[in-house]
């Protein structure tokens, strides 16, 4: 226990650290700016490089990177070496402040979405002193925001810390209300559940779908999927249970919490869940998991899949978000206590979502989309991509009643008895966890579950604060201005529930009946992630977003046209893989494999014995029928694949004509070249299978 206490945050320039470290002045003045928001000083900044650069010594490192979150979904990091040369020919170990606070990386290269011009270069990244500085590979990492020139935003950090600046002042207008004069600040806390696959690396170099896209095209299911519910919960294997016990040592000393971790569904699915903390830091960490999971897994000889859907026709993989807010002073503002009927501030919070997610669901909708969550979202394994709200009946049932100007009370949660004697009896919560929700309610947070497995957080999360911010001032302004406190409360409360309770939904959101219902209550169902797109082109949206200053309007559209620009590269890039596996690896093999089946009926009639050979007959017709198909795809595929690289009049335009025209080719494709590899011969498919990839790790 001692080991693991020395262990936590050993590579962490965190709180104890500063304290220990920094003078007393310097330490108190840093933790006013990361507390309350203040500019940051650069006297007190270049005391705090001197004592960071000499506990990064004592630790091993040579270098330091300021570390930022490009617009690529990846982070992104330049070292430098704290050397700087003497007069006698030796060298001095420096790093000043202004390096710490600034530092300039070329943005040439990295997404803009019209920001910025090829030619215009320069992009400057600013220290987040809000997320601690850590060590990893004998380098110092500094998280940083990153910029352009002109100071727009070309990251996923800026906009989100600019969202939780604003969640925190909305608020604390509505704290004050309610007559909290202690909480000076209000945070978004998060605490998101990664999914990932992990394969035998053997396996994965075989496989160019795998190591150009992240995900299998081609592939029939083995006999054996996920059907027996087998693997969910069940024994870690000893190679798995390696991997996670040095996954857990290295998060651990960065400080992530890591807390549980278990097999998933599907086969070779596994899920790890941190802690919750602010949803800056749990960006970072989020970040940092991902990358050690595929690191790590390779000293293991294992590669780790983070795409959202590696393998058709077992569950893919996600990254649930659960999201709450709490005050400084420790209070959780979706807590709802004994008695929630009662707690008229928890309710206006929760109305604020409520309300928030009906008028915004293309947002979050937005939020929880990329190309790879396009194979996941709806298909009975991951919430539908229609935007719904799980709150429980209790809660369902305060809100109406509430509306209807009736008297309600909490239910009375007992105790649950097993039937068994010497097993104890325990509480009953107060909702049950729908698993179809893409938006439940889950006792003290929510959690948004459409989030895919390899996207940043950063997205959901400044979304939603963004929207909870737009509706919490709406709130305030009403409350501030009502004659009777209380009944503005009330009026709220009902508001909310008549004009967006549409939203609520306790159901099963698998089943086909939602969708005709959620069509009836006029809900958007944006099956795409190109439909979700156009979301950051609809006026409401660039009003919340410009009105709370997370974005302007040029950064609004950079990000509409990064968006397309990365569906269109994602598809192309597929489909360019999928020729290249049909035309050189598929094609060949079973052209060889009907030669094999053709000399072998030849030789049987020239042997003199009459055999029946109508089985041998009947597979070349089927193996010959099949590669006659195979061919007529790959030309379609390359035709409708040419036509698509072409010009369009835009970039949406472009992006509609692959998702509507090249993807369905693509699937096309696949369809005939799997049933190819349920009847060639195991021995001459060029690459692993389902079977060889998911039950041989």
């Amino acid at each position: 226990m001692s080991r693991l206490s020395e262990l936590f945050g050993s590579n962490v320039f965190n709180d104890a650290i500063m304290r220990e470290r920094l003078p007393k002045a310097t330490y108190k003045a840093l933790r006013k700016t990361i507390d309350e928001g203040l500019p940051l000083n650069y006297e007190i900044a270049e005391v705090v490089a001197s004592c960071m650069k000499d506990w990064a010594i004592e630790k091993g490192a040579t270098h330091y990177t300021h570390w930022f979150q490009p617009m690529t979904g990846i982070t992104a990091e330049k070292h430098d070496s704290f050397i700087n040369p003497t007069s006698d020919g030796k060298v001095i170990l420096e790093f000043s402040g202004k390096e710490l606070i600034k530092g300039e990386a070329d943005g040439s290269s990295f997404p803009s979405g019209g920001l910025r011009a090829t030619f215009e270069a320069r992009g400057y990244t600013a220290w987040d002193c809000t997320s601690p500085a850590f060590i990893k590979n004998n380098t110092l990492y500094i998280p940083t925001a990153f910029c352009s020139y002109n100071g727009d935003t070309l990251d996923k950090k800026t906009p989100l810390l600019r969202s939780m600046e604003c969640i925190s002042n909305k608020a604390l207008r509505v704290l004050r209300l309610f007559g909290n004069t202690t909480a000076t600040k209000v945070v978004a806390t998060v605490g998101p559940e990664q999914e990932y696959f992990l394969i035998d690396k053997k396996m994965y170099d075989q496989r160019k779908d795998l190591i150009f896209t992240g995900r299998t095209l081609f592939g029939a299911m083995p006999p054996k999927g996920q059907e027996m519910d087998d693997h969910y919960y069940g024994s870690i294997k000893p190679r798995i249970s390696a991997f996670m016990k040095d996954l857990d040592e290295e998060l651990w000393k960065l400080g992530i919490s890591a807390k549980t971790e278990h097999n998933e569904v599907a086969p070779a699915q596994h899920e790890l869940a941190p802690i919750f903390t602010t949803a800056n830091i749990a960006t970072d960490h989020n970040q940092l998991t991902m990358e050690l999971m595929k690191t790590i897994a390779l000293k293991h000889g294992l590669v780790c899949l983070l795409h959202e859907k590696p393998f058709a026709g077992v569950n893919g993989s996600g990254k649930h978000n659960n999201w709450s807010l709490s005050t400084n002073d420790g209070q959780n503002l979706l807590e709802p206590g004994k008695t929630p009927h009662e707690n008229a501030q928890f309710l206006i919070f929760l109305c604020a979502v409520i309300k928030a997610v009906d008028e915004y669901a293309d947002l979050l909708r937005l939020a929880g989309a990329n190309p790879g969550n396009d194979h996941r979202l709806g298909a009975n394994e991951a919430p539908p991509a229609i935007i719904s709200i799980f709150l429980g009946d209790e809660l369902t049932s305060i809100l109406e009643h509430i509306a209807c100007g009736e008297d309600c009370t909490s239910s009375v949660f007992g105790k649950i008895k097993v039937g068994v004697t010497t097993l104890p009896a325990f509480r009953q919560d107060s909702t049950d966890r729908n698993r179809t929700s893409p938006f439940a309610f889950t006792g003290n947070k929510f959690e948004f579950r459409m989030v895919g497995s390899s996207a940043s957080i950063a997205s959901p999360n400044f979304f939603l604060n963004t929207i909870v911010s737009e509706v919490l001032e709406q709130f305030a302004d009403r409350l501030e201005n009502a004659d009777d406190f209380n009944a503005e409360v009330n009026a709220i409360i009902k508001d909310v529930y008549e004009k967006n309770g549409k939203v609520i939904f306790n159901g099963n959101g698998y089943s086909d009946d939602w969708i005709a219902e959620a069509e009836k209550r006029g809900l958007p169902n944006l099956k795409s992630y190109v439909d979700a797109i156009a979301s950051l082109q609809v006026e409401k949206n660039k009003v919340v977003m410009e009105k709370h200053k997370v974005f302007n309007r040029n950064e609004m559209n950079s990000r509409y046209e990064i968006s397309l620009e990365k569906y269109i590269k994602t598809i192309n890039i597929e489909a360019l893989t999928m020729l290249e596996m049909a035309k050189r690896q598929i094609l060949p093999a079973v052209i060889n494999f009907s030669a094999n089946v053709a000399n072998s009926i030849n030789q049987i009639k020239n042997c003199g014995v009459d055999v029946d050979i109508s089985a041998n007959v009947e597979l070349l017709k089927e193996v010959t029928t099949l590669t006659s198909q195979l061919k007529k795809d790959i030309s379609n595929l390359e035709a409708k694949l040419s036509k698509a690289q072409e010009t369009h009049e835009s970039s949406y335009a472009q992006a509609v004509y692959y998702k509507d025209v090249v993807f369905t080719q693509m699937a096309d494709l696949r369809a005939t070249a799997d049933k190819l590899e349920s009847i060639v011969d195991s021995k001459v498919w060029p690459f692993p299978t389902y079977a060889d990839i998911l039950f041989n790790v």
